[in-house]
């Protein structure tokens, strides 16, 4: 196997885990139990073994065991080409840290380990939701292929916010107002770019591949008085963030930039909008997404990154199920999925590692199993 697996994977005080120690082999993982068992307590766990604050975009308090209340922990051992010892925890009051192979460093720095992509029930609503989700779901796809995208991201944001300020403020000084638009700018510029060329990639993945669900075809629009498309350089930013200064006055905000852009999907099969198709349709050009991510990231990489998919039976029939099970496989990577049953994921058969979930008195407990056909 070519891909980064977890080949070991300790949590200690972790959510409802007290302590779980789970040996691996680097095939696909699946998480079987009752609702509330702790099953996606274990995907949130793995999901931190990349920069950010994982799929449940959790502070560092929230993710302590209660109610003793202690500081929490996450150890893996990442197998591949290379191996490595990842140790991430936080004691109470105090931010995450980070070890790699027993030396301190950035969270940035587990992007240049393993990319880590999910999907998560919250998310089957992302279509007919509000456009702030969209936005977090493909920054989430950019980031895997540009780890830089984040200090964009964040730069940009610093910036905006001490703009809205002035705006709020009524402060009237245009050197204050061009001195922080073209920070803003520049970071815009570059967030534009990069999305655009997640979005090449993405739709490059789906027509090469063949595969049992359907392609998206997605669009960035930017809001109302921004640059589109190959006009959006910091030039052209800057030159329209100082243009709406007066309509920003009468609201105190910035109207417009990459904070305000959105993500739209056509079925392209249909012609539909996403946010007007079945719910099964929208959960299946949702899978088809992630896959194509995978996929995008394996040939920009050359291994395929790790696939978090929770509850991922949920609005699939049994042929969509043993399709997205024979993609997954044929992606050769460790996907770990969850769901209430292993009657669910029969058709993975020996492919797969199955793992009991249960819960003991408010004690999630994990159970190892052999294969059971």
């Amino acid at each position: 196997m070519r891909c980064v697996f977890v080949s070991d994977l300790r949590l200690s005080h972790f959510r409802s885990h007290c302590r779980a120690v789970l040996p691996l082999d680097g095939r696909p993982v699946v998480l079987f139990g009752a609702n509330g068992a702790g099953k996606t307590n274990v995907l949130e766990a793995v999901s931190l073994l990349s920069p950010g604050r994982g799929l449940r975009r959790a502070t560092a308090d929230e993710l302590v065991r209660q109610p003793e209340g202690l500081g929490w922990k996450i150890e893996a051992k990442l197998d591949g080409v290379l191996s490595h010892e990842v140790e991430t925890w936080a004691e109470p009051g105090q931010g995450r840290r980070l070890l790699i192979d027993g030396k301190s460093a950035p969270q940035i720095a587990l992007a240049q380990l393993l990319r880590v992509i999910w999907l998560v029930p919250r998310q089957d609503r992302l279509w007919i939701e509000g456009a702030d989700g969209r936005r977090q779901f493909f920054d989430r796809m950019a980031l895997g292929f540009f780890p830089e995208h984040a200090d964009a991201v964040l730069t940009y944001e610093k910036a905006m916010r001490e703009r809205n300020r002035l705006l709020k403020n009524q402060i009237r000084d245009t050197h204050w107002y061009s001195a922080v638009e073209a920070q803003m700018a520049g970071a815009a510029a570059r967030i534009t770019r990069t999305r655009i060329e997640t979005l090449l990639q993405i739709h490059a993945a789906q027509e090469e591949a063949e595969t049992a669900f359907p392609a998206a075809k997605l669009t960035l629009a930017e809001a109302e008085g921004g640059p589109e498309g190959a006009e959006a350089d910091a030039k052209a930013y800057a030159e329209a963030f100082a243009a709406a200064r007066p309509r920003d006055f009468a609201t105190g905000r910035t109207l417009f930039g990459p904070h305000r852009s959105d993500i739209t999907a056509i079925y392209a099969a249909k012609g539909v909008v996403a946010r007007q198709c079945s719910t099964g349709e929208q959960k299946a050009l949702l899978i088809s997404l992630i896959l194509s991510n995978a996929r995008a990231l394996k040939a920009e990489t050359g291994t395929a990154p790790l696939v978090l998919l929770d509850e991922i039976a949920a609005h699939l029939d049994a042929d969509r199920r043993a399709a997205l099970f024979d993609e997954v496989c044929a992606l050769d990577t460790q996907a770990w999925m969850t769901g209430t049953g292993p009657e669910l994921f029969i058709a993975l058969g020996t492919r797969a590692q199955y793992i009991a979930v249960e819960d003991r008195k408010g004690k999630s407990m994990l159970q190892l199993l052999g294969y059971r056909s």
